[in-house]
């Protein structure tokens, strides 16, 4: 299950604090600045059981993360789950949704919403020219530290994550002064159906975490790294969400719902008045960036994994003689952020980013199942989910119904997605067999 591991070069550096700020950083997103207005649209004051509803599915999903994580060792993350469980088909399906139907787009849409954002500072970057340039600025620098070792990448994650998390505290911890209880008084009692729509939005919040485990080959002691990063995540940005929904309901109470682009800028303005929302605009800004920094960080190492196991280029497996990264990998992934973020020609495609999420985190549920039935008799030291396979059936099941509220249209793109990768994947199979 691990020979992968014998062919890497990778260094083991990142240990239980970067893994759970990594986890943080990638969850706590752009979403979060935006979405207590939207989830408290149908729900009002109750948008909390939304927040519990999916606080618990992801520690469902989670836990399968960290069962598997602690069995799998190797670079590739989810990736790497799948392949182990399923074969190279499935691998290769999971390899190319993840880093491109699941992380490229959403990636190039970050871009553009960086730049949208600092042009409340810099309105030149309205300009496409100036714009183009700042892409190449933004994508070309992460590069170049990822490359340089993922030592810097975890740095400059570290940096991002405090930077946005401390005003987002701030915030919170100065705003409950300001929280009436009229406003978090429930007017009316949330049904099933307005729970189901809001958590189907809510979850995009909190998916993240199955990128900084990517790098599970460059992870200090994984079987324990690994749960313990999850865990320690998952929680942390659990009471943050809850937090910052609790304090921009009580503070905005009715009002909420006219302030859809950006209710936390305008909780800011009423707490701090406008530095306070300048202050808000710059931890948006530093969260998209941090965003992008962890991606960059991360997803160049699917397509590393893949190389190293065959299923794609082996342009993709070469390691720097001296820093020991994946450059091209990263340079390959940086470019095409640009590419899309440059032509802003994603915006459909886009649709099935969160699509193909679910059905990743369905696999590496799958995944779980199947690897403990495959090692029954082992003598290994691994984490394991107590209560049998209660959990990766209940996850599994959750992730059902996620999938069941998406639309026609999100269906029809994925398996299009999914169709075309395979014919891919049968065809290099085809040339190898010929050759």
């Amino acid at each position: 299950m691990n020979s992968i591991s014998e062919k890497e070069t990778l260094k083991r550096e990142i240990g239980v604090r970067s893994l759970t700020l990594a986890i943080v950083n990638t969850t706590v997103g752009t979403g979060i600045f935006v979405i207590p207005a939207i989830v408290a649209e149908n729900l009002g004051a109750a948008a909390i059981v939304a927040y519990l509803v999916c606080g618990a599915l992801m520690f469902l999903i989670a836990l399968c993360f960290a069962e598997v994580g602690s069995k799998i060792t190797t670079s590739g993350g989810t990736y790497a789950y799948i392949e182990a469980a399923f074969g190279p088909h499935a691998g290769f399906i999971a390899n190319n949704l993840f880093w491109f139907g699941s992380s490229m787009l959403s990636d190039a849409a970050i871009a553009n919403g960086l730049a949208d954002t600092l042009k409340y500072f810099f309105p030149l970057l309205d300009n496409p020219i100036a714009r183009a340039l700042f892409f190449v600025f933004i994508f070309g620098t992460l590069a170049l530290i990822n490359i340089r070792s993922v030592k810097s990448g975890v740095r400059f994650i570290e940096f991002a994550t405090l930077a946005k998390l401390i005003p987002l505290v701030l915030l919170v911890f100065v705003g409950t002064g300001f929280i009436s209880a009229e406003n978090l008084r429930w007017t009316t009692a949330p049904t099933i159906s307005n729970i189901g729509s809001a958590s189907l939005l809510l979850i995009f919040a909190f998916m993240g975490l199955e990128s900084p485990i990517t790098n599970s080959g460059e992870i200090k002691d994984p079987k324990r790294t690994v749960p313990l990063g999850l865990f320690f995540g998952i929680i942390f940005v659990l009471i943050l969400y809850i937090c910052i929904q609790l304090v921009t309901q009580g503070v905005l109470g009715d009002s909420l719902s006219a302030h859809k682009d950006s209710p936390l800028a305008a909780v800011a303005n009423i707490i701090f008045g406008k530095a306070g929302a300048i202050l808000i605009i710059i931890a948006t800004s530093v969260s998209m960036l941090g965003a992008l920094g962890g991606e960059i960080l991360s997803i160049p190492r699917v397509l590393y994994a893949g190389a190293v196991d065959g299923i794609m280029p082996k342009v993709f497996a070469k390691v720097h003689p001296r820093f020991f990264t994946p450059y091209r990998a990263v340079i390959f992934y940086a470019l095409m952020g640009f590419i899309f973020a440059v032509s802003g020609g994603f915006k459909q495609l886009a649709i099935i980013s969160g699509a193909a999420t679910l059905l990743i985190y369905l696999g590496v549920v799958l995944a779980t199942i199947k690897l403990r039935k495959a090692n029954t008799g082992t003598t290994e030291k691994t984490f394991r989910i107590p209560g049998g396979i209660v959990v990766p059936i209940l996850a599994a099941g959750t992730i059902a119904w996620l999938l069941s509220n998406l639309s026609k249209q999100e269906f029809t793109s994925l398996v299009i997605f999914i169709a075309v990768f395979s014919v891919i994947f049968l065809a290099i199979k085809f040339l190898k067999k010929k050759s």
